[in-house]
């Protein structure tokens, strides 16, 4: 007799909703995580008051209603709304690119004055079809809006300079003709109060939870202790790398408690000079308006990925997804394995995004 129905690899958000709805279904789970805490990167901790996201900012934005509501059962959620700040020298403007960025960039005052602007940037410098990101960028914005905003935050994310980059990375720019700094157009956003810990918690209420356990050292010693695995790690770590390395982008965080109040008015500003080497500053605080008379704020460094770090971002060009496509064979012929999350499925998510499809895999898999 297996002792468990489910081994779920990984305590993040798509492992604790997987392990959440088998166990009300009578299933019996065992979740394993090799960091010290649940929550995978969207764990909180408590400092002075202000709930710190340890592993960068995560707010919550989508407009699944089903997703919407499943959430909430568990923990209420503010009516915080992202508006972040780009800073470029001493220069600062609203992030999405909208009507306030254009007026303190131009000094133009109507829609039709800033499109004609961007337009004419556009028409002077006669590009055909984008040979790289930097091309593309151009193509969709114009030169001011790309070269103080876009070119030097976009070469740190992602290491290199924007004309050795795909187009495809920037297919479009979100560019808004309105005075409105709401960054996401979802229905629904906001910030789990209290942090998003206490989501995890929540999910994984009446489950067993290993922490500090590596599966592959684990699957030695007990290689039959459940009748299947929910697998959320890096699919190609699964397959012993026999394809070769998918690649990452990862980041490291530095966080600082600082002996002051306020240390820069909004819970995000962008850095978007080359220069300065992160790429932005979260100060936590601003998230839930939290009280303290100290401030806690996180730089946010983009590195280079190697075996061993933090994965954070899958690289998705031409060359990885048809790599990721061999190891998603072999995963489909994997009976009793389920692979899923960012990792398993080599995709970027968001939070609503990997709540959505861990729902719909545990559906399928109950029924």
């Amino acid at each position: 007799m297996k002792k468990y129905d489910y081994l779920i690899v990984g305590a993040g958000l798509f492992g604790c909703v997987f392990a959440h709805e088998a166990t009300k279904a009578g299933k019996k789970c065992l979740v394993i995580d090799k960091r010290p805490h649940i929550g995978g990167n969207i764990y909180t901790e408590n400092k002075d008051g202000i709930n710190i996201h340890v592993y960068g900012a995560h707010i919550f934005h989508t407009s699944n209603q089903k997703v919407w509501q499943y959430v909430n059962q568990f923990i209420t959620f503010n009516n915080f709304v992202n508006s972040p700040i780009a800073r470029y020298k001493d220069e600062l403007y609203n992030l999405p690119f909208n009507m306030n960025t254009f007026s303190k960039m131009w000094g133009v005052v109507t829609p039709k004055q800033a499109q004609a602007k961007i337009a004419e940037q556009i028409a002077e410098l006669n590009i055909g079809e984008p040979k790289n990101l930097e091309e593309q960028g151009l193509k969709l914005v114009g030169k001011d809006v790309f070269e103080k905003l876009v070119k030097g935050y976009t070469e740190k994310q992602w290491g290199k300079p924007c004309s050795e980059l795909p187009s495809f990375i920037i297919k479009r720019l979100p560019v808004r003709f309105t005075y409105d700094n709401n960054y996401f157009n979802d229905r629904y956003q906001g910030i789990a109060e209290g942090g998003y810990t206490t989501l995890a918690e929540k999910l994984l209420q009446g489950v067993e939870v290993k922490l500090e356990c590596d599966y592959f050292e684990f699957k030695k010693s007990c290689p039959d202790i459940a009748a299947k695995t929910v697998y959320t790690g890096m699919i190609d770590e699964y397959f012993n790398y026999c394809y070769g390395e998918l690649e990452y982008r990862s980041l490291r965080f530095e966080t600082e408690r600082l002996e002051e109040e306020n240390y820069q008015g909004n819970a995000v500003v962008n850095y978007t000079e080359r220069e300065v080497p992160f790429t932005r500053i979260i100060e936590h605080k601003h998230f839930e308006k939290a009280q303290s008379p100290v401030t806690y704020i996180t730089r946010e460094y983009p590195a280079t990925w190697k075996k061993g770090d933090e994965p954070y971002y899958p690289v998705n060009n031409e060359r990885n997804d048809g790599l990721y496509a061999k190891y998603k064979e072999l995963a489909d012929k994997e009976g009793n394995v389920i692979f899923g999350g960012r990792l398993g499925q080599y995709k970027y998510y968001d939070m609503d995004k990997v709540i959505a499809a861990a729902l719909d895999c545990v559906e399928k898999e109950l029924n």
